[in-house]
């Protein structure tokens, strides 16, 4: 018969929420920097009027993103 050897099972690693909060709210930070100048605009505006796009506008064309 065949002997089956297996590999010893590490425990996982504990992250604590400490360590994760910084890169969660740079995460988000991001997200929000991304949708400011890539998307706040006509149907998915939050605030109305064209000021976001206006204070954006040249970060929009430096970043790629169309917006006329």
């Amino acid at each position: 018969m065949s002997k089956i050897v297996t590999a010893p099972v590490s425990p996982p690693i504990a992250i604590s929420v400490r360590e994760i909060a910084p890169w969660l709210v740079f995460a988000l930070l991001l997200l929000a920097m991304i949708y400011f100048v890539g998307i706040e605009e006509g149907a998915f505006a939050v605030f109305q009027g064209m000021y976001v796009h206006e204070f954006v506008h040249d970060g929009r064309h430096l970043l790629g993103f169309p917006c006329h």
